[in-house]
């Protein structure tokens, strides 16, 4: 099969440092290529990948200095995806909504996977308006707050089986991976380790955007010794700080729409804590790969019941359910639908 896979640009694929997206577009792409489909990656210039890379511009847009205008490069990359549309069999989108008016104005056969939250009252006329268009969600929570949008099918993130090293025996510190942000609620992560007396690692990036709320809200709590903000880390680090971990916490307090990094936790054998919300429920396995919780006590019990939880099965739901094998499989019978329907869309139209 010919497949266009055209990623964000804000990172480079895979991302040097944070990037979920990005990062799931690599997985899938390589994938792609290791079961014999002939991919193109639409994406930046200092991407790496054996798909054929058609650089959109230099380098990702985060780490470019030089840049000025965002949008500028995404628009002269949807020019250069659509001029060659006819060459592939199906184009793969993951750049949100973007590319929805030239799909509805060109014959081409394509579908698109929201990666992002999607109850935001700004979308809903927009994906009314567009509710032709066929997308595919990263978790059935995600469909949430568009119910009626041309959803194709639930399709979970997958790692490389290989990425992550199993640690048969448990670290000795609390692990928070992710964005210093409001929702991602960091400030719960370090009252769960004061509760329980437990170092706290913080792997965690801050956005320009948060920066005040860092400050204000976050800076004069790491002032406990028991708290360490690491710092934004790479694929390199992560395999070692999750690994290494007792548990993760993801204490989020918004409609998550899948959280990589507790499967990537889950791939070192290292469970999940995590507050109900969004997809948390439908990646957690309560009671074998985690436990989902509502309160800080709650969070502060499951700390102390960790060792119920046997990390070898933690790994074994991770193989089971969350390989980058099982997710390209998965995309491809989408593929499969999709261009079914478009041909007999194309048949009827003849007709």
């Amino acid at each position: 099969m010919r497949i266009a896979q055209v990623a964000p640009l804000f990172e480079s694929v895979p991302p040097k440092y944070y990037g979920g997206t990005e990062r799931v577009v690599s997985y899938l792409t390589e994938e792609l290529v290791n079961q014999g489909h002939e991919v193109t990656l639409f994406a930046s210039g200092d991407s790496v990948t054996k798909a054929h890379l058609v650089a959109a511009c230099r380098r990702s847009l985060r780490l470019d200095k030089q840049c000025v205008d965002q949008f500028a490069h995404q628009i002269l990359m949807l020019e250069h995806v659509f001029q060659r549309a006819p060459e592939f069999d199906i184009v793969h989108f993951h750049v949100d909504y973007l590319h929805f008016p030239l799909s509805r104005r060109q014959p081409i056969t394509d579908v698109t996977t929201l990666h992002g939250r999607l109850d935001i009252p700004d979308l809903v006329p927009l994906y009314r308006e567009f509710r032709d268009m066929p997308v595919i969600s990263i978790s059935n929570a995600q469909r949430a707050p568009l119910p009626w949008a041309n959803w194709q099918a639930t399709v979970y993130h997958g790692i490389p089986a290989d990425l992550y090293q199993f640690r048969a025996q448990p670290g000795s510190y609390l692990a928070f991976v992710g964005r210093i942000s409001p929702e991602k609620r960091v400030d719960r992560a370090i009252e769960i380790a004061k509760r329980v007396q437990i170092p706290l690692k913080i792997a965690a990036k801050v956005d320009r955007v948060d920066k005040k709320y860092f400050k204000s809200a976050i800076e004069p709590l790491l002032r406990d010794p028991l708290v360490e903000l690491v710092g934004e880390i790479g694929e390199g680090e992560k395999d070692d700080f999750l690994g290494d971990a007792y548990t993760l916490l993801l204490p989020i307090d918004w409609p998550e729409p899948f959280g990589l990094v507790m499967i990537e936790a889950m791939a070192c054998g290292t469970p999940v804590i995590a507050y109900r919300g969004g997809a948390v429920p439908e990646v957690i396995d309560e009671g074998h790969t985690g436990f989902i919780v509502e309160e800080l006590e709650d969070a502060v019990e499951a700390v102390r019941r960790i060792p119920e939880l046997s990390r070898k099965r933690v790994r074994e739901v991770f193989d089971q359910r969350f390989t980058a094998a099982r997710m390209a499989h998965d995309y491809v019978q989408v593929y499969e639908r999709v261009i079914h329907s478009k041909q007999g869309e194309t048949l009827e139209a003849r007709l």
